[in-house]
């Protein structure tokens, strides 16, 4: 691992940097604790600073290539205007095939789309989040690794990290996916001898999208400008040397046994416990976010009843859907059975009036489920860091040094999250169809399409996605290694030897407390029978 500086000699690193240093003489009980912390091996991860600025270069390579492909759309055919990118001229005996071909690919190039925006929002969420941290971290007021990046402020109004701007980005984010799922439409040629149709892309929900990226691009570049930035790291090792040998953290004594979730009671002497505290309890957001996460699942199941009852007691809608939803006319892509649509044209026709609308009804129907994907990373990425640290008492250690690219495709959790959120992105767009065809590349009538069968399948997906997530935030370690999912100030007391590789176990006996710690080579296991204080503590009083 990199080190942040030359490493020096370790007795020339004692707590005189820390303010009131002589208020601390009474928690300090042997110097062998200070002189083996050595928090100047954190790592500043310069390569994850490359990553980070590679993704949102190509970020801004991609919104500025939609801005131009919107523009140049708009000029050549008109505000409205779409541009053509596969024309198929139909055959009358083959025209039902064709159609479908033509519906499918439309299918798979919506969801490539929803790909490459999860991709480029991804890639500005990490600078952006390595900025607020570190914003946080400057006020004192950091407490995890993880964050729940547009729900969380630094102080000031005006602040690149602060509310304004957060609120603003959590607009832009439910935007890009909202503006994603309106570009891809049809286009039919009628001066043509024969019926062409044909898959195009819509040039103002193009421009859109591209804007609200290079926005979000801009504020996390100003979020990063603001704040000093200690390590580019995901590790919430890094993290916690980086603040300890910064004096932005003090390590309290006395902790070695105590988890995450034992800091706001009586933190002294404790023995090992066979099983740790679950993620929901020891971070007070998760319970927020798996609530959230069913009532979303609750929310698709009103949905789909709603369709379902509107299209029961409306005779207009069934004659145009006339045939009821049943395990037989079931399908994963829209077929129109027991669905509801209705009109948003002006009778002066397509304008500006109606794309406002359009994005509205888009944004406010697909905005909770962008949000809850969003908060999502915070059950995948606490569940990561505690994974990690549970590393310290396996065979091969804990390596401190992470890889940004490689956590996402190496852990489960986060793949799965990675893969879930342009798939489900993708499935609200089966579910709610806008149906904006244009006629020789100007859009013309615009239909809101919302089919029964695709909204029950988006919501059994929510309802998995639900179950596994919060089965993850429910599951409690096994082992007597107190659990820290990523606090910072626990991972400082429990971590009293910092190394690019450590292990976690029983580092000294001692009457009547022992002492748990991590070391640069395997440790014995702990004493299960007893009593963990910290590294000279067994001089102390026992306490009554």
């Amino acid at each position: 691992m990199a080190a942040s500086s030359k490493p020096t000699d370790e007795s020339s690193h004692p707590y005189d940097t820390f303010p009131n240093h002589q208020d601390l003489d009474w928690m300090i009980s042997d110097a062998k604790f200070t002189a083996n912390t050595r928090t100047d091996f954190y790592d500043r991860s310069l390569t994850s600073r490359r990553y980070a600025l590679v993704g949102v270069a190509c970020s801004i390579i991609f919104s500025c290539s939609c801005i131009v492909a919107g523009i140049v759309t708009s000029a050549n055919h008109g505000v409205f205007g779409v541009t053509v990118i596969n024309m198929v001229s139909m055959e009358p005996i083959n025209i039902m095939i064709q159609l479908a071909q033509l519906g499918q690919q439309s299918e798979i190039l919506a969801l490539v789309l929803n790909l490459i925006v999860t991709l480029c929002t991804e890639s500005i969420g990490l600078v952006h989040g390595i900025s607020l941290r570190s914003a946080l971290a400057s006020e004192s007021r950091l407490r995890f690794n993880t964050n729940l990046r547009l729900l969380t402020a630094a102080r000031g109004w005006y602040n690149p990290n602060g509310a304004l701007l957060n609120g603003v980005s959590a607009i832009l984010l439910i935007i890009s996916y909202s503006s994603a799922s309106l570009i891809v439409c049809f286009d039919v040629q009628t001066p043509s001898l024969t019926y062409e149709d044909g898959i195009a892309i819509a040039g103002l929900p193009l421009l859109v999208l591209g804007v609200a990226l290079f926005l979000q691009v801009m504020i996390a570049l100003s979020g990063m400008r603001a704040v000093k930035i200690l390590t580019w790291s995901s590790s919430p090792f890094d993290l916690t040397a980086a603040l300890v040998h910064h004096a932005q953290l003090i390590p309290a004594t006395l902790q070695c046994m105590r988890c995450v979730s034992d800091l706001d009671t009586y933190g002294g002497p404790a023995k090992p416990s066979e099983i740790q505290p679950s993620a929901w309890h020891a971070h007070p957001s998760i319970q927020k976010v798996v609530i959230s996460l069913w009532v979303m699942v609750a929310a698709c199941t009103g949905w789909a009843a709603l369709v379902m009852y509107i299209w029961g007691k409306s005779p207009s809608i069934r004659l145009i859907f006339p045939d009821a939803l049943t395990l037989q006319t079931w399908s994963f892509f829209p077929s129109g059975y027991s669905s509801i649509c209705y009109n948003l044209n002006m009778p002066s026709g397509v304008n500006l009036e109606v794309w406002i609308l359009l994005f509205v009804n888009m944004a406010l129907i697909q905005g909770p489920l962008t949000l809850g994907l969003h908060c999502s990373e915070l059950i995948s990425n606490v569940i990561r860091d505690e994974r990690q640290w549970r590393c310290a008492t396996g065979r091969k250690g804990l390596r401190t040094v992470t890889n940004p690219v490689k956590a996402i495709f190496t852990h489960p959790i986060c793949l799965v999250l990675f893969v879930a959120k342009p798939f489900l992105h993708w499935m609200f767009g089966l579910s709610f169809t806008i149906d904006h065809s244009a006629t020789d590349g100007e859009l013309g009538m615009v239909l809101v399409y919302m089919f029964t069968a695709q909204i029950w399948n988006l919501c059994i997906a929510l309802f998995i996605f639900a179950c596994f997530f919060t089965f993850v935030a429910l599951r409690q370690p096994r082992g007597p290694q107190p659990a820290a999912y990523g606090h910072v100030q626990t991972l400082a007391n429990l971590v009293d030897e910092w190394s690019p590789v450590m292990w976690w176990g029983h580092k000294e006996d001692g009457i009547p407390y022992c002492h748990a710690g991590t070391s640069d080579h395997p440790l014995p296991d702990v004493k299960m029978d007893c009593v963990y204080a910290g590294s000279g503590a067994g001089s102390l009083v026992p306490l009554s």
